[in-house]
Formats: C-alpha cells, structure tokens, sequence
C-alpha cells in the first residue's frame, strides 16, 4: 500500500506544560500503555484525513496546496468575528484555526461524531473558498450515510 504524503503541518505548538518551574508532566498512561492523544493531535489527524479525501477527489484543484493547522490566528488587529481558517491563494495555502473551530458550538450534548463534522466542514468549506466551489459539490456522498 503507497504511503499517504504529509499533507498538514501544525504550525508552531509548545508540547506539554510546565506550571510554576516544575518541569514537563509524566505521561498519565504511564509506560506500558500508549501515550494519549491530545486534542490538538486528534484535530491534526481529522484535518489530515479531510485534506487527503479531498486530495483524492480534486487532484488537479489541490495538487499544490498546503493545509496548515494553527491554534490561534496570528495577526495583531482584533477582528470583528473570529476566523476559524484562512485562505491564502498565492501560493495556495489553507490554514485552519484549531480553538476557533474546536469552540464553534457550545452544545452540552456535543459528541466525538459532532466534534469531527465540525472539523470537517471548516476544512471543506476553507477549500471551497480557495478553489471557488460549493462545499457540498466539494464532497456530495461524504455524509450521505447519515
């Protein structure tokens, strides 16, 4: 089986804490288990998997574009509405905002199935603003299973 290229690169990402000068956190699962997956990885992987699907089935639109995940925008002006991605077109580059998208829906009731359609449809709609599409013309059988 071909091995899938890197297609997101996480924009600069302190990893682990230390509070007060008391160095990093062992790991909570310890050592004979696999480490946990924080929720910034988790949404590096979701981002990363909507990018390749739509990769596959836009290979000309995408051949060239970059998908960035960051956690925060970095610009200094304070916008009216908080971005959840940005769009650049020359060179082609998505980048998709984690806190702002993670904290899109503040619903009680929100479930891993939730939080992952949440994910997905920034990345598609960042696309469909990069190539001039539709979102759904973008992915029309992706959530037909629903």
């Amino acid at each position: 089986m071909a091995r899938r290229r890197l297609l997101v690169t996480p924009v600069a990402r302190g990893r682990g804490r230390s509070r007060h000068g008391r160095g990093g956190r062992s790991s909570v699962t310890g050592p004979d288990l696999p480490p946990v997956i924080t929720r910034a990885e988790l949404f590096d992987r979701i981002v990363a998997d909507t990018a390749h699907y739509l990769v596959e089935r836009w290979p000309d639109e995408l051949a060239n574009v970059v998908f960035q995940v960051a956690d925060m925008p970095s610009t200094a002006e304070q916008p009216t509405v908080m971005p959840r991605w940005l769009v650049e077109h020359q060179p082609p580059r998505v980048t998709i905002y984690r806190i702002p998208v993670e904290r899109v829906t503040r619903l009680p009731e929100k479930d891993d199935l939730d939080r992952r359609i949440i994910v997905e449809t920034s990345v598609l709609r960042a696309v469909a603003e990069l190539i001039g599409k539709d979102p759904w013309d973008l992915a029309p059988d992706r959530y037909r299973h629903f």
